[in-house]
């Protein structure tokens, strides 16, 4: 089994980061806001390894410790990291003295943390425990800059690509969960199953969600929006994370669309997936758009390398070239799909996608090119690429 972290830090931002690079490593993680909720979480979850912020509601970080080393006594030890930005010795005498096993000074870097982790682990957490475990099944979100820029196209064609071209295992979420297209997209009608058969389950595990996921005839599992708007608030904020990492452990990838509103559920399918996709197209009102959510998706404090720009309808004659976009943008789009409309329109009119009845087109082949490159990408890949995006 995979090692649990618990995170305690009122922080959301640091937070998101560091349930990122946790997930990344493959731990299971659980997280709290307080100190008094961290405490609770401590013994009803007992974690692996706590990461324990200083300046905390409730509870302070040293208060938190000093609870916790009381309450273990002599039965085990919870490795503990104090995270806090005061630099003083005396804060990190402090801490230790209040139970930490070590002290990290934000900012620090994600592989200094990993290191800390890893050796306190190997210390003190159980053998059967794996420090970490091998890289699942891994999340790609499609965020479309605006409306009307092929975003929900993108999504559906590349899990196809994934599956028919290269054989991978793909499971397709319409994650537009009030208005999704999905249905319209693929064919298919308002009787099959939704994730709203998932969510007032009882239970949500991989038996259901197995029964639930409509089998789409080009080889894709999907995950359908909701039959109709109403229905779309049974899905709460917690549901889909939970569902994404049930996901991980079926397919290679789970592709999921979703809408523009940056509301706490879309924030938390971002905070579970490997790679954003922000889709875009050359204009003007979508690179401001796009100028926005890179400044946004910044401040919530993700890795640059997690943002993909993709453009679409590249060869489409708008008066702004591909290099004027990237100038204004003040970075590389990173991937391009070529412009081939009435193709594209066709294929959502008859419910058939291209990469399924005309793959060889230039549009597919161009979706193909796409789906290539993102499947060679591996995580170290794509941090190298965020090494060279920023002009």
């Amino acid at each position: 089994m995979a090692a649990k972290i618990l995170v305690v830090d009122d922080d959301q931002n640091v937070q998101r980061q560091l349930i990122y690079t946790l997930k990344q490593e493959g731990y299971e993680v659980v997280q709290a806001s307080d100190g008094a909720e961290g405490f609770r979480l401590w013994g009803a979850e007992e974690p692996a390894l706590i990461l324990l912020d200083v300046t905390l509601p409730k509870l302070d970080g040293y208060q938190v410790a000093t609870k916790i080393r009381a309450e273990e006594g002599a039965n085990g030890h919870v490795p503990i990291i104090m995270l806090t930005a005061e630099r003083e010795v005396e804060q990190k005498v402090r801490g230790l003295r209040a139970g930490a096993d070590d002290y990290l000074i934000k900012p620090f870097h994600p592989a200094e943390l990993l290191a800390r982790m890893k050796s306190l682990m190997a210390r003190f957490t159980p053998r059967d425990v794996l420090v970490g475990r091998p890289p699942l099944g891994r999340i790609f979100a499609f965020y479309g800059a605006k409306g009307g820029v092929g975003t929900t196209t993108i999504a559906i064609n590349a899990a196809i690509a994934l599956n028919r071209e290269l054989g991978r295992k793909v499971c397709l979420i319409d994650g537009n969960l009030q208005f999704g297209d999905h249905r319209v997209f693929l064919d298919l009608g308002l009787d099959r199953k939704s994730i709203v058969d998932v969510v007032t389950a009882p239970t949500i595990d991989i038996d259901l969600i197995k029964n639930v996921v409509v089998k789409h005839d080009s080889g894709v599992d999907l995950l359908l929006a909701p039959p109709s708007p109403e229905t779309a608030e049974l899905v709460t904020q917690e549901h889909l994370p939970n569902i994404l990492d049930q996901l991980r452990s079926l397919y290679d990838y789970i592709l999921i669309d979703i809408d523009k509103k940056l509301d706490e559920l879309n924030l938390r399918i971002l905070d579970a997936a490997d790679t954003i996709f922000v889709v875009m197209t050359a204009d003007l009102s979508c690179l401001k758009n796009v100028r926005l959510v890179l400044e946004t998706i910044s401040h919530l404090g993700y890795e640059q390398a997690k943002v993909h720009l993709v453009l679409n309808r590249s060869n489409a004659f708008t008066g702004i070239n591909v290099k004027n976009a990237e100038s204004a943008l003040k970075r590389t789009i990173d991937h391009q799909i070529v412009n081939e409309y009435r193709g594209a329109i066709s294929a959502l009119n008859s419910g058939a996608p291209f990469m399924f009845t005309k793959a060889d087109s230039l549009l597919g082949r161009s979706m193909l090119d796409f789906a290539r490159a993102i499947d060679k990408m591996t995580p170290e890949a794509h941090r190298q690429l965020a090494s060279t995006a920023q002009r």
